[in-house]
């Protein structure tokens, strides 16, 4: 469970990719020399790893087939991507997007690579991309700026050393751990108290726990392509109570018509758990194997808030259907949009919006519309519509807006995208549910068992939030996933 490099990277369509940390590990390297032997692939340098992964993700200018990269026998499901090197191919190299930044890791795998072995025993997977997630986390809310952004990036070197020494994932959740040394703690004498456990706690014992969920999706409407749609959990404790090494017991619990679990990773505080848990996967399409809970995850907290554990699933249903139709007539576009609430959703947001962007235009010269609910308002920069539905969808559970729209002269400061060209538009849906998630997952807090002295104080909350939501046109191209078969 290590990891022999890892990497945060940038990439910008216009100005191409940069290198903005990077991190190996010679002694982890060292042992996957032993390990791999005459399979084992040197790491590049950061600059031709860069070009590589930026070519393995498709960022790359060049759009040209590549059969190794684009055949239809190798679909990509997961963020675990091979690389192709100067040495060979670099695997299993963790890699994601997020925000116009890559995070990326490569971890041991303490065997030959051929034939590749299973990943679920790869330990160090898990560990990586919980890693990566910390870091994404503590980077993140500075993205927008570049200052902050760039300190902050300056401090990881510092951070890594408390939160993966030599190469060891021991605390994912770098926002708790301190850039400098002065306040590190020292090893703890108690032999029964972990290491992620820096200090004692001393007090009224209370446990809060949350669980946010994010659905991504892709609707298209169209009747040869398949729309898509999937939800990722992450349940996030923060447990103060006293004693060296606590043990604390969580259960996840599913109604009866819950969607089960699938892809968990949990904390490495977590002491054992159900092997039936892990492996419910969604990478694997023949995997029928379905495990519906209880979810019960025993753990010796650390003393920080830190992410319990990840989860996906696939619902089967998203919570808002969307039909997003733009055409163009003369020299204006008419758009339609039709959104309806399923009915097992939650009617209650606190907050609900379409926005709707216009990319390789003018500014919007002259607007008319007619909404069914809610408010339509136009951007500063006159390039985006934002359709404020509010906190709740009429008892209809339907809501509609048609309009037409002309453009001025286009400039420079008026937004373009590769993608967007021509008619190919989407709708992009923003949405918080609180008190609700979409799998129906929730913690029962009579379920918390905690051995420790004193009535602790149990609070639970749970939330359901959009994260690329998408409703394309289906009046024109867009980019998919796969077309079904039945046309």
């Amino acid at each position: 469970m290590a990891l022999r490099a890892l990497w945060v990277l940038r990439h910008d369509p216009r100005a191409g990719g940069a290198v903005l940390f990077s991190r190996r590990y010679p002694t982890v390297e060292t042992r996957a020399e032993a390990f791999n032997g005459s399979t084992h692939v040197a790491i590049p340098s950061d600059n031709d790893f860069l070009k590589a992964l930026l070519f393995e993700l498709r960022l790359t200018d060049d759009q040209s087939f590549v059969e190794h990269r684009d055949t239809c026998t190798r679909i990509d499901h997961s963020s675990v991507h091979s690389v192709r090197v100067e040495g060979g191919d670099l695997w299993p190299v963790v890699a994601f997007q997020k925000s116009g930044l890559i995070y990326a890791c490569l971890p041991l795998v303490e065997e030959t690579l051929e034939p590749r072995p299973p990943l679920l025993t790869i330990s160090g997977l898990s560990q990586g991309l919980a890693l990566l997630f910390g870091i994404l986390d503590y980077i993140s809310p500075s993205r927008k700026n570049e200052a902050e952004m760039s300190a902050k990036i300056g401090q990881l070197r510092n951070l890594l050393i408390q939160a993966c020494p030599l190469g060891t994932p021991l605390n994912t959740n770098i926002s708790s751990l301190n850039s400098s040394f002065d306040d590190i703690q020292v090893i703890p004498t108690d032999e029964k108290q972990p290491v992620w456990r820096s200090n004692t706690y001393k007090g009224k014992p209370q446990v809060n726990v949350s669980i946010t969920e994010k659905v991504k999706c892709m609707q298209y409407d169209k009747r040869d392509v398949v729309d898509m749609w999937q939800v990722y959990g992450v349940v996030n404790c923060k447990c103060d109570i006293e004693g060296a090494a606590p043990n604390v017991t969580l259960t996840l619990n599913l109604p009866t018509n819950g969607s089960p679990l699938q892809d968990i990773l949990v904390h490495h505080c977590v002491t054992s758990v159900d092997p039936a848990m892990l492996m419910s996967s969604s990478v694997d399409p023949l995997d029928d194997s379905v495990y519906s809970g209880p979810y019960k995850f025993p753990f010796i907290p650390p003393s920080d808030s830190f992410n319990l554990c990840y989860y996906t699933s696939q619902v089967p249903v998203p919570p808002i259907l969307g039909c997003y139709q733009l055409i163009e007539e003369g020299s204006q576009l008419k758009l339609t949009v039709n959104l309806k609430l399923h009915e097992s959703i939650k009617n209650s947001f606190e907050y609900c919006e379409a926005r709707i962007p216009f990319f390789n235009r003018g500014p919007i010269a002259h607007l008319e519309y007619k909404v069914s609910y809610g408010q339509l308002d136009l951007s500063r920069e006159k390039s985006l519509l934002v359709w404020v539905i509010g906190q709740k969808f009429p008892k209809s559970s339907e809501v509609s807006l048609t309009g037409t729209v002309t453009f001025g002269a286009a400039g420079e400061e008026h937004p373009t995208d590769y993608v967007c060209t021509g008619n190919t538009a989407y709708v992009k849906m923003y949405f918080r549910i609180p008190d609700f998630t979409l799998t129906g997952c929730y913690v029962d807090q009579h379920s918390v068992q905690i051995f420790a002295p004193g009535k602790p104080k149990i609070t639970a909350s749970r939330e359901l939030i959009s994260s690329d939501y998408y409703i394309w046109n289906s009046e024109a191209s867009a980019p998919i996933m796969y077309k079904s078969l039945y046309y």
